[in-house]
């Protein structure tokens, strides 16, 4: 059962991976699932609805809702059909709680600095590009993409040492730094470095 990641913060998906999460009878989540992957000593752990079926000691979660991993969670509950859910978890339709996420992620795009319109404009109209370019010519594509590659590390780099040097002299907050990147201040702060330092 995939998560899901918006386009607008694909980059940053360990702050906004939506899932169906699991709500227990009570209202309350149950603690995270933990899976061996059978090496090494790192264990994932998951809270997706799928995996609260009664087994191996979990509990069974009646209900699923909308979730994000940066701690947002949807307004409604939806009922899981065990009946059927068990011998076919796919028949489940969490497509609701999908869109519910999707609202979460448009209101953080809201909240969000906008782009000037020109540069939007441009932007779409690079992407176009490069994909009709893409099917006539890859090579010439793989090119351009090199080539953009630079340009945005290099003005990354700058742009992030500007911004940081603004937010910590109070000439811009962390509050607008954070919601630029829909997150909160520690990422954003991460982010910023993230652009600095990369090679």
């Amino acid at each position: 059962m995939a998560v899901w990641v918006s386009d607008e913060f694909e980059e940053f998906e360990d702050r906004h991976q939506g899932f169906a999460g699991a709500v227990l009878a009570d209202g309350s989540e149950p603690a995270p699932v933990y899976l061996d992957a059978g090496s090494g000593s790192h264990m994932s752990s998951m809270r997706e609805w799928w995996a609260y079926d009664g087994t191996l000691g979990r509990p069974r979660a009646p209900h699923l809702r909308a979730a994000c991993s940066c701690g947002w969670r949807g307004e409604h509950l939806y009922t899981i059909d065990w009946s059927t859910a068990e011998d076919d978890p796919e028949s489940v339709d969490t497509s609701a709680a999908r869109t519910e996420f999707e609202g979460h992620v448009r209101d953080l795009e809201a909240r969000s600095l906008p782009l000037p319109a020109a540069m939007t404009d441009l932007v779409e109209r690079l992407d176009e590009q490069l994909h009709d370019l893409a099917a006539d010519s890859p090579l010439a594509a793989l090119k351009a993409v090199a080539a953009l590659e630079r340009i945005t590390l290099r003005v990354a780099r700058h742009a992030a040492a500007d911004a940081h040097a603004s937010a910590d002299g109070d000439e811009l907050s962390w509050d607008t730094v954070a919601r630029t990147f829909g997150t909160d201040h520690d990422h954003a702060r991460a982010r910023l470095m993230h652009y600095q330092l990369r090679p």
